[in-house]
């Protein structure tokens, strides 16, 4: 896990890069790399690459970045992890290829050689680099396919500039204008929903895409890889095997992917609640004799829960104590939430109004002296265990007869907001203009805001200017097409929505904010190809099956015990914080103070 930061002056008439200006940006990101810097520049200053190191796999100094191919045609900054890099290399050694590290980034210089923008299919892992080819004067920038690895990147008079994080790019020369898109996002989701950001010039390289930078030229992203892809494929091939089988075949595939994610040259620990989903990775890992000696275990407990119902530091201690790992217990209370609030804010890339269980858990670990920790996060989605995989199927086929012209639910909903916001939630008004179809559903069921809300925090001008921009329902609708299975098409609407822009970014800040790499197996492509065809054939395989499978050993009182809210405390500390101003308390009060918070943080609109 480390920080990337670069800049391409692909036009003649751009200046040179300047080093000064790309090591004050590549500084804003010390905490993603706290052992090591390094950076690159081409002969003719075109062309700059630096890099800030967590040191995770071949901790020697053959593994720093910049990375350089033997004969110096290809220079790489890489951030994240290739899971499968030891069978990469193996095939590639097979070739005739001649490593000098044993790092995963190596194996990626070999791979571009060989395959060019075709290594991607190969890549198990998470990821977000940039390549620069010096035989063809090519930027290469690629990201993983469910965006667990964040890449920004802008363009300003003929120069590109990339980075890993927003707050890295804002000291470059570019344009900072408020985007409206990017605060309506915000507004309706709690989160900025990619490709944007708050800022004009600042654009997220989407998930499962790469980009090319050529003299004179800078494509338009290009997706290898997408969610929705893989569960549509599925929908098309189902499993054909009996029930039994798939089961079976969903275990293996997660114990698989639990081994792959513990590869590193470091101590690997675990995120522990009393959930199903860490459960089984814990116990899992615990199982595996290879990785037992030196399991580590972290649990946050609230002391707002200690002792009651919905207190999860019992059950997850004797999760713990059947793993036999070293346990470690951190106690969190609001006048920690008080004390850590502005470096929390300040420590966000993008607005977010979750993330501060992830801050609280990650300075544990770190503290407990681990650099990396394996996160349930995923398993929610892969496993159809939000309770939008009942609510949003039930509202759709409550309101599927609402077979009316578009104007005619706009017009119930115009009619209706005033007397729903008055006694109960604006979302009601919107029932008959979205609740017959997944998507509409679907964002009612997730919105913080609705749409029609917008104007009168924005102004009508921004609102509409943002609303067009990113085309929400338009979106919704591409990511459940052609997926006929509701289970999957719920699935790929949380994975590629919720997911990607409110949890995987969340984990990214807070733990690299901590220089802690935080691991997901349940969010794995190898892991969703092999069970998504499983879900199209039984959509009806519960979370509760797949874990007494995979972990027999795991009590039947805590694969009973009902589902709670991680982020409760949160969000009573949002209510009741001495400190938080009265019109931030509450969720949609955080949203716009956590928004106005990090604008002011970071300069909007110099």
């Amino acid at each position: 896990m480390c920080g990337i930061v670069g800049a391409y002056s692909h036009q003649l008439s751009a200046p040179p890069v300047d080093p000064s200006a790309l090591r004050v940006m590549r500084e804003r990101m010390t905490s993603r790399g706290p052992d090591g810097a390094g950076e690159w520049y081409s002969e003719d200053q075109r062309v700059g690459l630096l890099h800030r190191r967590l040191s995770i796999i071949d901790l020697s100094e053959r593994g720093a970045q910049p990375m350089f191919s033997a004969d110096g045609r290809l220079v790489i900054v890489f951030n994240g992890e290739i899971y499968n890099y030891r069978e990469l290399r193996g095939e590639l050694e097979s070739t005739g290829c001649v490593f000098h590290s044993d790092s995963d980034t190596e194996v990626l210089l070999h791979l571009y050689a060989r395959d060019g923008e075709k290594m991607l299919s190969h890549l198990r892992g998470m990821f977000a680099f940039s390549l620069w080819d010096a035989l063809s004067g090519k930027l290469f920038l690629a990201r993983d396919t469910f965006g667990i690895k964040p890449l920004y990147y802008a363009e300003q008079h003929g120069t590109v500039y990339f980075a890993s994080q927003v707050t890295a790019l804002l000291t470059a020369d570019i344009d900072t204008r408020p985007d409206p898109a990017g605060m309506a996002g915000f507004l309706l989701w709690g989160s900025v929903p990619e490709p944007w950001t708050l800022f004009k010039g600042i654009k997220a390289l989407p998930a499962g895409h790469f980009l090319t930078v050529e003299p004179g030229r800078v494509s338009a992203p290009q997706p290898f890889k997408t969610v929705s892809g893989i569960l549509r494929d599925a929908c098309a091939k189902p499993a054909t095997c009996n029930r039994q089988s798939a089961v079976r075949e969903v275990t293996d595939t997660i114990r698989d992917s639990v081994r792959a994610h513990h590869i590193a040259d470091v101590p690997v620990g675990v995120f522990l609640s009393a959930g199903l989903d860490s459960s089984m990775i814990a116990l899992t890992t615990a199982s595996q004799a290879d990785q037992r000696h030196d399991l580590r275990t972290v649990t946050l407990g609230f002391r707002e829960y200690a002792g009651r119902d919905g207190d999860e530091v019992p059950s997850a201690e004797q999760v713990a104590a059947l793993c036999h790992s070293e346990q470690a217990t951190h106690w969190v209370e609001q006048r920690d939430f008080e004390d850590d609030r502005d470096a929390l804010l300040r420590a966000m890339d993008q607005p977010s109004i979750d993330g501060v269980n992830t801050w609280f858990v990650s300075r544990a670990a770190r503290a407990a002296g681990l650099k990396v920790a394996l996160s349930g996060l995923g398993g929610d989605e892969i496993f159809a265990s939000y309770p939008s995989f009942a609510d949003v199927p039930k509202m759709v086929n409550t309101f599927r007869f609402a077979k009316h012209p578009a104007w005619f639910g706009r017009a119930v909903r115009q009619i209706s907001a005033p007397i729903a916001e008055r006694f109960s939630s604006p979302k009601y008004a919107g029932l008959a203009e979205y609740g017959g179809t997944l998507a509409g559903a679907y964002l009612l069921r997730r919105a913080l805001y609705m749409p029609w809300e917008l104007p009168a925090i924005m102004g009508k001008a921004a609102a509409a200017e943002g609303l067009e921009a990113l085309q929400t329902m338009s979106c919704l609708n591409a990511t459940v097409a052609d997926i006929p299975v509701t289970r999957l098409a719920v699935s790929a609407l949380e994975m590629e929505w919720y997911m990607r822009n409110q949890l995987l970014r969340d984990a990214d800040w807070a733990g690299m904010a901590h220089s802690l790499e935080i691991r997901v197996p349940f969010v794995d492509v190898a892991l969703l190809e092999r069970v998504a065809p499983i879900f199209a054939r039984y959509p009806d395989i519960s979370k509760t099956e797949v874990a007494r499978a995979t972990v027999p050993t795991l009590p039947e009182s805590l694969l009973n015990r009902p589902k709670t809210g991680f982020t409760v405390p949160v969000r009573q500390w949002m209510m009741g914080a001495a400190t938080v101003p009265s019109s931030a308390r509450g969720l949609r009060g955080w949203a716009q103070f956590c928004g106005q918070h990090y604008s002011a943080a970071n300069r909007v609109g110099r």
